[in-house]
C-alpha cells in the first residue's frame, strides 16, 4: 500500500489498482466507484495518471479502480470474454467495498467495448418499467441500476464503437481500401478473436457480429438498456492521428463538424463539443460513405444522448501517439493530455439521486 501526495494506492489480490483519498475524513464519504479500463495490450498503469488526479481532485467522492483482469495477450480474446472478466472483477470490488453507492466507467479504445458489453451483464431492471429511451422520460424509480449501483457517468476514450472496417478507420494503414480489405481477412492473426469483433467479420452460432448486437438488449445482456441507465454518456475523440473520428465520436462522415483550433487555455486540446439528444431509430439518414451495417450501428446507438468531445493533438510532438496521449498512458511521455483528463474531472456527474 502507498500513500502519495493525498493520494493511496493499493494493489488487490489479483493484481487491480485502486486509488482512494489518503485523508480517512475524505475518504469516508466517498461512495461512488470509478472504474478504469484499459485498451488493447493494456495493463492497470494505463490509467495511473487518470487514477491519481481524479482522487486528488475528488477526494471525498471517488474510489478509482484500475482494471487487471484482461491486461496484456489476454485482450486478445474476444470483446466479450473480456466483458465477462470485467464482470465478474467489478463485481468483487463492489462485494468488497460496501459503502458504495454510485459507479462510473472510464474506459480507452476496445475497453469501451468491453465496458459496454459488461455493463450488459452487470444491468439490473427497474423497479418500475421504461419503455421510452428518452431521458426525459426517466425519473428515479424507472432506472435500472449497474450491479445493484446507481448509474452515473459512462466515458470512452477513443473507443472504436462503429468498429474498425472503412476507409481511415485503423490508423496503422493509412486509410489505404485496399490494404483494409485485406486486414479485415487477417486481422485475427494480429488481434486475435478481437480483431474479428472490431472489423465486424464474426458470425458465432450464425448470429450477427457482436457489435451489432450491442446496439440492442440480447437475450440475457441488456446492453442497450444498461447504457440507458447512465445519467451521462460521454464520447472523447481525436479528431486526426488516432483511429477514425467517426468511429469514436459515434458518428456518420456527413455528421463530423468542422472545428479550430481551442482559444481554451484550460482546455487547449479540446477543439469541438457537443450534446446530442436520443434520435428516433427511423429518422435517421443514410450516409453514402456509410455502409449498412455500420449504418445499423450508429442509428442504433444514438437512439440514446451522447455527448461528444472532440480533441486534437495536431500540433504537438508526439501527435502520431494522439490513441495513448489523449488518455495519458505514461504522465511523462504523454503529458499534452493533461487537460483531457481534467475536462473529464470538470464535467464528472457525482450527485446522485439520494
Amino acid at each position: 500500500m502507498g500513500d502519495l501526495g493525498g493520494v493511496r494506492t493499493e494493489e488487490t489480490v489479483n493484481g487491480g489498482t485502486d486509488v482512494w483519498s489518503a485523508s480517512d475524513a475524505a475518504a469516508s464519504t466517498a461512495d461512488h466507484l470509478v472504474v478504469m479500463v484499459h485498451g488493447i495490450l493494456g495493463s492497470t498503469a494505463d490509467w495511473k495518471f487518470a487514477a491519481d488526479q481524479f482522487v486528488r481532485m475528488l477526494p471525498d467522492k471517488v474510489i478509482v479502480h484500475c482494471s487487471e483482469r484482461n491486461m496484456h495477450k489476454l485482450t486478445l480474446d474476444g470483446v466479450d470474454i473480456m466483458g465477462e472478466r470485467l464482470v465478474a472483477e467489478v463485481l468483487e470490488v463492489i462485494d468488497r467495498r460496501p459503502e458504495i453507492r454510485k459507479i462510473s466507467f472510464i474506459a480507452h479504445s476496445v475497453g469501451g467495448l468491453v465496458a459496454r458489453y459488461a455493463i450488459g451483464r452487470l444491468y439490473r431492471p427497474p423497479r418500475k418499467p421504461q419503455e421510452d429511451l428518452s431521458d426525459d422520460a426517466f425519473d428515479d424509480n424507472s432506472r435500472g441500476t449497474i450491479g445493484g449501483l446507481e448509474a452515473m457517468n459512462f466515458i470512452t476514450v477513443a473507443t472504436p464503437h462503429l468498429g474498425s472496417r472503412g476507409h481511415k478507420q485503423v490508423p496503422f494503414l493509412f486509410g489505404v481500401i485496399a490494404i483494409e480489405k485485406v486486414a479485415s481477412r487477417v486481422i485475427h492473426w494480429i488481434f486475435g478473436r478481437t480483431g474479428r469483433h472490431l472489423f465486424l467479420t464474426d458470425h458465432d452460432d450464425g448470429k450477427p457480429p457482436l457489435l451489432q448486437r450491442m446496439v440492442d438488449d440480447w437475450g440475457d445482456l441488456y446492453f442497450m438498456s444498461a447504457l440507458q441507465a447512465f445519467k451521462r454518456r460521454v464520447a472523447y475523440s481525436n479528431v486526426g492521428y488516432d483511429l477514425g473520428w467517426r468511429t469514436s465520436s459515434i458518428r456518420r462522415n456527413s455528421e463530423l463538424p468542422k472545428w479550430e483550433d481551442s482559444l481554451s487555455q484550460k482546455y487547449p486540446h479540446i477543439v469541438y463539443e457537443e450534446q446530442s439528444k436520443g434520435e428516433c431509430a427511423n429518422v435517421s439518414p443514410i450516409d453514402v460513405d456509410c455502409d449498412m451495417l455500420e449504418e445499423k450501428l450508429v442509428t442504433g446507438l444514438t437512439r440514446l444522448s451522447w455527448e461528444r468531445v472532440d480533441v486534437s493533438f495536431h500540433s504537438i510532438r508526439q501527435r502520431f501517439a494522439a490513441h495513448s496521449v489523449i488518455q495519458v498512458k505514461d504522465s511523462f511521455v504523454h503529458s499534452e493530455g493533461a487537460d483531457v483528463i481534467q475536462h473529464m474531472i470538470d464535467h464528472f456527474l457525482t450527485r446522485g439521486s439520494i
